[in-house]
């Protein structure tokens, strides 16, 4: 299989990688040098990224290594180019970042019905969920919420669907329970692919997680921005969010 490689050289981690595709949508992986050569010779390999139908697609370096991004159109006819740059400066521990500092969860769009979509297990709801959805709808947000949204005779999957495709941003509420449930993870899948084209924006939440646990679980997700409410209130949390949706810069 053909390929376009960019060697980053040695990173220390925190940086971004934009990449800056023209022609086809096409696979964009993040990888160090280690997974890089099971990539080439074909075998199985870890990486950050996956398949890319906009551009640019930004992602992150999650620690110090020797790095490198592919780009390849997976066997399929087709054309692609690819350019790639680090952006200026590091993003800083997630405890300590605003969600309104960082540039890619700020933007503008004006054909959507939610602001706001919460996938969730059904074990959180007491903790975490509902007093998140309540407190986000009582600042003026549109929530996409099954309890708010279900009704009786209601498709589950349609509606899962109609509701991930019409929100500008995806909160995730991870934990041991949700790892093992059949409809958070559809819904994860959803949002992910929508994340990885630029469409939405994805806000992991990890209740009752060590990073270790996120980590085997999914290793992409391990390195988003994400809140804890192990060292956040719920409502600590959803003030982010409210400010990080509005555009409304913290001050910090």
């Amino acid at each position: 299989m053909q390929f376009i490689k960019h060697d980053l050289g040695h990173q220390s981690g925190g940086e971004i990688v934009e990449v800056i595709l023209k022609g086809d949508a096409a696979n964009v992986r993040l990888m160090d040098s280690s997974n890089f050569q099971y990539y080439r010779s074909g075998r199985r390999h870890q990486y950050i990224g996956g398949h890319a139908k906009r551009s640019p697609v930004r992602l992150q370096i999650p620690g110090p290594g020797h790095w490198l991004i592919t780009v390849d159109l997976g066997g399929y006819a087709g054309q692609v180019e690819s350019s790639v740059r680090l952006l200026p400066g590091k993003l800083r521990p997630f405890v300590d970042t605003p969600l309104s500092t960082i540039p890619s969860l700020v933007r503008n769009e004006q054909d959507v019905k939610h602001d706001v979509f919460i996938s969730h297990a059904s074990e959180d709801k007491t903790d975490v969920v509902t007093p998140l959805a309540d407190a986000l709808q009582a600042a003026g947000l549109s929530v996409w919420y099954d309890d708010f949204e279900l009704g009786i005779g209601d498709s589950l999957r349609q509606k899962i669907d109609r509701g991930i495709a019409s929100s500008r941003f995806a909160i995730v509420v991870l934990s041991k329970a949700f790892f093992n449930k059949g409809w958070p993870n559809y819904e994860l899948d959803g949002l992910v692919t929508k994340a990885i084209d630029g469409d939405q924006i994805l806000l992991p939440i990890w209740h009752g997680l060590t990073k270790d646990e996120v980590v085997s679980y999914s290793p992409s997700l391990a390195d988003k921005i994400a809140r804890n409410t192990t060292t956040q209130t719920v409502e600590e949390i959803a003030e982010e969010i409210i400010e990080v949706v509005r555009g409304v810069p913290v001050e910090v």
